[in-house]
């Protein structure tokens, strides 16, 4: 089989794993629409007497609204949802394995292939935790923004398979770059999960029944996301050394002011600043979150501004 054969049929994998992926963040949708306020599911005489007891100035126990049974169209849909975002996961692992195979390299070359290896990480990261946890809310945050970037790495940032520029052919490409992808992708679910939690406690400081009623309890959201960024600070930080490293063998110097690298750094600095936040006893974990989601403000213009519109030593979007 010849290298453009593979080639053609890594990109067939990657449309497959789009179509699959819409069907995923389609039942994702569903499911949410059936985690609708338990106050929208009392029965007509329950709602009814509520409204005559406070008519009447009788007052009223407030209790934890009760959650309602799913429908069985909706649990179909969240088992429909978690089965096609594993198979998009496997699809796009092929893809990328087709992709390295025709290329005869590590498929980390440019702005194309970070894009799909960085989606393939982020699936199959949020699909291995929700054999832990009970994830089927959180998917429907995931395969969107997945599918999102997989539409731009086609139509924006495609980039025929071929061999690396000779500055990039080291062993670092597969430490250095392997490691940014894998903690860009830690560091968007707990984008994902800091969204999350914004909105849920913005809803409830507000007094306003929403689906996210149904999601787990705000405390536990942000706890959550902390400890990713907890895992993906680390990895953004051996990024950040291991850049410099590599730097020092290819130009000579550990440190260039390379738009690249000095954004990379922005980002290192801008999730330390979050990290302190979040341990400072004098600033609320809103405050703390607003940080967050401006570092991975940073990552996204690190990725799709930097590599596209500056000239530095680092220009290998491919484009």
């Amino acid at each position: 089989m010849t290298n453009e054969s593979l080639a053609g049929y890594a990109n067939l994998s990657l449309y497959s794993a789009m179509a699959v992926f819409t069907i995923a963040m389609v039942c994702h949708a569903v499911y949410l629409a059936a985690l609708l306020p338990a106050r929208d599911r009392l029965p007509a005489g329950a709602a009814a007497r509520d409204r005559e007891l406070v008519g009447a100035g009788a007052p009223v126990q407030a209790e934890a609204p009760a959650r309602p049974e799913l429908s069985s169209r909706a649990a179909k849909a969240a088992g429909i949802g978690s089965t096609t975002t594993w198979l998009g996961g496997f699809l796009l692992l092929l893809s990328v394995v087709l992709r390295g195979v025709a290329v005869h390299r590590w498929p980390l070359g440019n702005m194309f292939e970070f894009a799909v290896m960085g989606s393939m990480f982020t699936v199959l990261a949020y699909s291995i935790w929700s054999t832990r946890r009970d994830l089927r809310w959180l998917g429907l945050f995931i395969t969107g923004p997945v599918l999102l970037v997989l539409g731009m790495a086609v139509a924006v940032w495609y980039t025929e398979a071929s061999e690396l520029m000779p500055s990039l052919r080291s062993y670092w490409l597969v430490i250095h770059v392997t490691v940014a992808t894998l903690a860009t992708a830690v560091f968007t679910i707990g984008a994902a999960l800091s969204v999350v939690y914004l909105l849920k406690d913005a809803f409830e400081r507000s007094g306003r029944a929403s689906v996210l009623d149904r999601f787990p309890e705000t405390p536990a959201i942000e706890r959550t996301a902390y400890s990713l960024h907890i895992v993906a600070f680390p990895l953004w930080t051996f990024t950040l050394i291991a850049g410099a490293i590599w730097a020092r063998q290819a130009w000579a110097s550990y440190w260039n002011w390379d738009p690249k690298e000095v954004w990379t750094f922005v980002i290192w600095v801008v999730y330390a600043a979050y990290l302190h936040s979040r341990a400072t006893s004098g600033i609320s974990r809103q405050t703390a979150t607003y940080i967050a989601l401006a570092g991975y403000a940073c990552i996204i213009v690190n990725f799709a501004v930097v590599n596209v519109f500056f000239v530095g030593q680092h220009s290998y979007s491919g484009l």
